[in-house]
Parts: C-alpha cells; sequence; structure tokens
C-alpha cells in the first residue's frame, strides 16, 4: 500500500515543502497564515523524509527524473553502526583506590543528569524540605489552561499570540557535597554562633569569678543565677527544646497558613505560664535557695545575699521561655542563627556589669569581700545587669522574626488546636528533666556542702560549674549544632515511616561529632590543669588548680554525654518522650548514688573531684541502655558496628596523643611555673603534640570521617 500523499504537509505547517522548497507566497488578496506554533513542528520527526520521496506517491514517481539523480557509486554506502557494542579493555587493571573510594553525597537539589532524557533546564523536582522552606511564598503560578482560550481563538482577525514563554535557565549546579554540605552549612553557622557565645561565656564566667572569688559568696550568686534556668527546665524548658520543633514542622507541612497560628497560639501559651511561674517563684525564693542548698541557707549572711540575687534573677525564665520559642519557631523555618547567636548579647551585658563592679570595688583578691561585707549597692547592680542581659537577649530575635515572615498575634484560642497533644507528649519530657534535675540538685548540695567542710578555695560548686563550663564547651559546638540541623530532618524522616533515614541521619550526627568531640575528651584528661591554672589565675593558685584537676576528672565524660545526647534525638522525632523519660531517671540516679558516694568516702578537697567523674559514669550506663531501645525502635539497626568502629579507633588515636601531650605539658608547667606564661606555654605545647600525633594516628588508620573533614577542608581553602 502506497504511503498517504505528503505533498501539502509543509505549508499547513508553516514551513518547507516536501522537497525542501520555501512555501509560495500569499495571492493577491489572499491573507497570509500565521503559522501555527502547535503545528510548526509537528512533522519534524517524519520518518518519509528519510527515504527516497519519490516512492511515496505513483504519479511523482512515474514524473521522478531519475537520471538527474543518478544513485550513489557502489562501495560509497555507510555501514550501519551497531546500537550496543562492548567497551574498549582497559589498559591496566582494575584498581581498588579508585573504584573503592567512598561514594559522594546526594547532590542538593535538582540532578543534572536526569532520567529518560528530561531537559535540566526545564525540569525540577521538589521535595519536602522545598515545601517547608517555600510554604510561606505567594509566587504567581502560570495559568495551566491558557492554551484553551487561545485554541478557541480564529486564525485570522483575532488578537495576537501571545509569544511562549522562554524555558527557565538551568539552575546553577549544586556545590560539591549537597545534601550533606547543606548540613555542614547549617551547623557551621550555629557552631560559629555557639562558638562565639561560649567564649564570651568564658569571659563572663572569668569576670564573676575575679569579682565575687571562688569561695562561700562565689557559691552564693551561682547558686541564685542557676536557680532560674533549673525552674525554667523544669516547668515548659524541657518540651520547648525537644517537643515542640516536630510538632512546629508538622504544622508548617499540614496548616493552610503554614503553621503561623500553631506558633502564635504557642507562644501566647507559653508567655502566659511562664508569668505565672515567675510570680509563684519569687514570692517563694526563700524555700527555693533553702532546696538548692541547705549549707548556704543555714548560714544567715550567705542566705539574704542568695535570696537578694534569686529575686533579681528568676524573672529571668519568662524571656528565657520566650527566646526558645522564638528560635524554635525560626528553627522550623530553616533559620538557625539567630538562636545561636542572641546569648552573645546576653553575655556582653553581662560582662560590662560585672567589669563595672570591678571597677568599683576592686577584684575579690584586692577587696577580699565577702558575704558579710559586700554592700546592696553591688548587689543590685550585679542583679540588674543579670536581668537586663536576658531581656536583650530576647528582644534581639524579633527583627529576625520579622524577616522570616512571621508576625506575632496573641491567640488564646488554645483548646482544639494540637496543643492538647503537644502538652501530652510534653509531661514526659518534664519528668524527663524532672530527674536530670534531681540528680542536678543533689550534686548542688554536696558540693557546696564539700566546699565549706574542706576551708579551700575552689572546692565547692562554683569550681565544679566553672569546670563544668568549660568541658560542655565542645558539646555545645559541635553535637548540640549538628543535630540542631538534623533534628527537623530526621522529623520528617520519622513522619513519613522511613527507620533507614533516620537511622543513617543519627549515625551521621554521631560519626560527625566524634571526630572533635574523642580529640577534646582526651584533651581535658591531658591538660586540663593548664587550661583552668589560665583561665582561673585571678581566682588564685589554689583555686585554679582544684579547678584543673575537676575539668580532668570530667573529661572522658565527654564521650558518652555527646552520644547519649545524639540517641535521645531519635526517640524525640517519633515523639516518644516516655523513654528518654526512663533512661534519665537510670543516668539521674548513678550520678546522685556516685556522688554521694564519693562525698562520704573521698576527703571534702577530693569529693567535688570524684562527683566530675561520676557525672561520666553514669552517662555512659545512659547510653548503653539508651542505644538498645533506640535499635530496637528502627528494626534492629543502628550502624552500630560502623559507629563503634570509628568510635573505636578515635580512642586509639587519642590514647597516645594524650600521654604525649599531657607528658609536654606537664613538664612545660613544671620548668616555668604555675602562673599565666607557664600555663599558655604548656597548654599550647601539649596541645601541638597531642593534635599533631592524634592527626598523625588517624590518618594511619585511615579513618574515613577523618578525611573527609581535612578533604572539605582543603575544598574550602581551594587546595
Amino acid at each position: 500500500m502506497n504511503a498517504p500523499y505528503d505533498g501539502d504537509r509543509g505549508q499547513g505547517a508553516g514551513g518547507a515543502g516536501p522537497s525542501g522548497r520555501p512555501p509560495m507566497p500569499p495571492g493577491p488578496g489572499q491573507v497570509p497564515q500565521t503559522p501555527d506554533p502547535y503545528l510548526q513542528d509537528a512533522y519534524d520527526r517524519d520518518p518519509y523524509r528519510a527515504q527516497d520521496l519519490s516512492v511515496q506517491d505513483p504519479v511523482t514517481e512515474a514524473l521522478y527524473d531519475r537520471a538527474a539523480h543518478p544513485p550513489p557509486p557502489p562501495g560509497t554506502y555507510q555501514q550501519p553502526q551497531p546500537l550496543y557494542q562492548q567497551p574498549p579493555a582497559a589498559q591496566y587493571p582494575p584498581d581498588p583506590r579508585i573504584w573503592a573510594q567512598t561514594p559522594p553525597p546526594e547532590p542538593d537539589g535538582p540532578s543534572r543528569h536526569l532520567p529518560y532524557g528530561d531537559n535540566p533546564a526545564t525540569t525540577q523536582f521538589v521535595g519536602v524540605d522545598d515545601l517547608v522552606s517555600q510554604a510561606s511564598r505567594d509566587d504567581e503560578q502560570p495559568d495551566a489552561f491558557a492554551h484553551l482560550f487561545r485554541d478557541q481563538e480564529g486564525p485570522a482577525g483575532s488578537a495576537p499570540v501571545p509569544p511562549e514563554p522562554e524555558p527557565a535557565p538551568a539552575p546553577a549546579p549544586p556545590k560539591a557535597g549537597g545534601r550533606a554540605s547543606g548540613l555542614l552549612k547549617s551547623s557551621a553557622l550555629m557552631a560559629a554562633g555557639t562558638l562565639v557565645s561560649r567564649l564570651t561565656g568564658f569571659v563572663r564566667s572569668l569576670v564573676i569569678t575575679a569579682a565575687l572569688g571562688a569561695a562561700l559568696l562565689g557559691d552564693s550568686f551561682t547558686i541564685a543565677y542557676t536557680l532560674p534556668t533549673m525552674i525554667y527546665i523544669l516547668t515548659v524548658g524541657g518540651g520547648l527544646n525537644s517537643v515542640f520543633v516536630p510538632q512546629l514542622v508538622r504544622s508548617m507541612k499540614d496548616d493552610e497558613d503554614g503553621g503561623e497560628a500553631y506558633a502564635n497560639r504557642l507562644l501566647t501559651l507559653v508567655m502566659v505560664a511562664l508569668g505565672v511561674i515567675v510570680a509563684i517563684a519569687v514570692f517563694a525564693a526563700p524555700l527555693l535557695i533553702h532546696m538548692m542548698s541547705p549549707t548556704i541557707a543555714n548560714d544567715a549572711a550567705a542566705n539574704s545575699v542568695a535570696v537578694t540575687f534569686a529575686r533579681y534573677c528568676l524573672p529571668t525564665i519568662f524571656f528565657m521561655g520566650v527566646h526558645v520559642v522564638m528560635g524554635q519557631i525560626l528553627n522550623a523555618r530553616g533559620k538557625f542563627g539567630a538562636m545561636m547567636w542572641t546569648p552573645v548579647l546576653n553575655n556582653i551585658v553581662m560582662i560590662f556589669t560585672f567589669g563595672m563592679f570591678i571597677w568599683v570595688y576592686g577584684t575579690s583578691a584586692e577587696s577580699q569581700m565577702g558575704v558579710q561585707t559586700i554592700p546592696p549597692e553591688g548587689i543590685r547592680l550585679l542583679g540588674i545587669g543579670t536581668l537586663l542581659g536576658l531581656v536583650v537577649q530576647a528582644l534581639a530575635m524579633i527583627p529576625y522574626l520579622r524577616e522570616a515572615g512571621f508576625r506575632f498575634r496573641p491567640r488564646f484560642d488554645w483548646k482544639g488546636h494540637g496543643l492538647g497533644k503537644t502538652v501530652k507528649l510534653a509531661k514526659w519530657t518534664v519528668l524527663f528533666v524532672l530527674a536530670n534535675q534531681a540528680g542536678v540538685l543533689v550534686v548542688t548540695q554536696l558540693a557546696t556542702s564539700a566546699g565549706k567542710l574542706s576551708g579551700k578555695d575552689g572546692a565547692g560548686f562554683l569550681a565544679y560549674s566553672n569546670a563544668q563550663l568549660i568541658w560542655g564547651m565542645p558539646q555545645a559546638i559541635i553535637t548540640v549544632s549538628v543535630m540542631a540541623a538534623l533534628l527537623p530532618r530526621i522529623s520528617r524522616a520519622a513522619h513519613d515511616d522511613d527507620p533507614g533515614a533516620v537511622r543513617d541521619d543519627i549515625s551521621q550526627g554521631l560519626r560527625n561529632s566524634a571526630v572533635a568531640i574523642v580529640p577534646v575528651a582526651f584533651m581535658f584528661l591531658a591538660l586540663g590543669l593548664p587550661m583552668c591554672t589560665l583561665l582561673y589565675a585571678s581566682a588564685g593558685t589554689e583555686a585554679a588548680r582544684s579547678m584543673g584537676f575537676i575539668l580532668m576528672a570530667f573529661g572522658l565524660g565527654l564521650i558518652p554525654y555527646s552520644v547519649q545526647y545524639v540517641v535521645l534525638r531519635g526517640f524525640y522525632a517519633y515523639e516518644d518522650t516516655r523513654t528518654p523519660f526512663y533512661n534519665t531517671v537510670i543516668v539521674a540516679a548513678v550520678n546522685a548514688a556516685a556522688s554521694a558516694l564519693c562525698y562520704v568516702v573521698l576527703p571534702a578537697r577530693w569529693a567535688v573531684v570524684g562527683m566530675a567523674a561520676s557525672y561520666g559514669l553514669a552517662y555512659a550506663v545512659g547510653v548503653g541502655i539508651a542505644w538498645r531501645r533506640l535499635r530496637n525502635r528502627l528494626g534492629g539497626d543502628l550502624d552500630g558496628a560502623h559507629v563503634v568502629r570509628t568510635y573505636a579507633r578515635l580512642c586509639l588515636a587519642a590514647t597516645p596523643a594524650a600521654v604525649l601531650g599531657g607528658g609536654v605539658g606537664f613538664a612545660v608547667l613544671q620548668g616555668l611555673g604555675e602562673g599565666a606564661f607557664g600555663s599558655l606555654a604548656a597548654l599550647i605545647c601539649g596541645g601541638a603534640v597531642l593534635l599533631g600525633v592524634f592527626f598523625v594516628a588517624a590518618k594511619r588508620m585511615r579513618i574515613e570521617e577523618i578525611n573527609g573533614m581535612v578533604g572539605m577542608v582543603r575544598g574550602r581553602l581551594g587546595r
């Protein structure tokens, strides 16, 4: 059967005719035809054009002049190429150093190599992250039914056809790192903010110790300053920090307004609840001080100073809660920096306040000020400055919220909008922090009593708090920053019932944080003494040495403490707050029991040192229990072999490094003395040896996380 006549296809499409000639111009009086954009390319892939056009129609075939179109000479036909052929053989055998490398991370954004021949310039994949981050955008969408109206228009005398929009330019290829690089960027931003916050927090601690000393007056202020944080965590802090991030993420995905109404209700509820709590706490300040430390409460002068400080500090509970809720709203919207940077303002205000106190009254070593000699004006100055710091920290979040598109409008319609479920989940978190703070309360009472019984500076609760502040800095900078960026992603994976993604993210968080946590923990063990003699030299050599021994006892406990923090995020992602509660009860019980044993067995001079070691022991017990429960929750697989192998190799690399670095630091300290210069030299020399030996040993062991970190640093430096 002959092929259909194809002589008018070109004119119908507005293109060339069948023989390749251009279309005939319109005659006089004829209306020129406008090329139809829907048909002009309809026959670009016509299979008949690849054949001899003369055989398509018998009339055309009869009139075809074959003499004018002779066939090609023999031997000039091109042989058809095979569709599939074997690839060329490799010149060299396969090298395992090439094919066994770690695969690159998953790309961030639309891939440049799309399947099925899709055009990357016009194809875009939108995932859950994009839906959450762009939920509040009101971009104008193209009209999908515009072609229906255009098809109704006549060919002549109608309105001109609007030009087709040009395809959007291809998005720039994402930088290397993809999904992991996005996490690293968020973690790096938060780590930078937390680092500055912790550094200014160190300066704040140094100024407080220089102004009030490390004896009973310093312990009295520390008790009053710690009391608002403890009450805040016991009431609403635990739920705000862990439960409400998944709830905010779900409200942004499910609610029509992007979760703004839910956030307004939550912020209003927290403000009302915290206002009531502050009023009750200020009225009950003497009872709270007695609960925190009977040793201080039984001393009339110390009790009076502590109660006065507490009544200035307790209103900070309100501003703590407001700051945390605002920060969690920003975290749910993908803005992580504000919550980590605004505490710097609080530290600056407090540094300025205590600096003014030192400028007026002098340092503790100069004035020999105690609980009986501190003037009321000095107490008032320190109290107002402490309260003002938290006020500035909370108010600084407002511009960030406005930039993120959030406007606070008080809403009291709390019933029937999901807050009941959130409060129910937060119930177990409150019990969780209650158990945790019960252990802290026991340690506070024992440490205060031991410091007074020892009769030496640096053996009480202030020394314990200062050493713990140094010890917790890597945890806050590294682990908390990594998990703050991972927690929304883990929550989405848990919401989508994807245990594999939850497992991978937790494994990634554990291994990425271990690269820095493990060597720093061994550094505290090896060089804790010169660290504290350098930082707290203003409190006296005896107090600084005592803090150094406490920091060394804390040292290795940083590893299980960091692991516990990461593992518990997995339970919170599944909205399981009951399991962390039971786990924390065990940790608090072990910590309290071991601390009480140290208080009874050890001399008062070394009791607080034993309490610091008990803290790490308690978290080591808690990690074993939490790990087994989360592994069962994820189907019996938590990537345990990979994680344990990474931590074991890092510990093996850090052990000789700590021995050599600690030996060098001790030798320098003995040679130059425990002054500021000798402590700085010991810290620099010992730290350089420790880090150098650790890096060489880790490279020899081929720890992939170390190699990945080095590769990322080299990539950032362009080397």
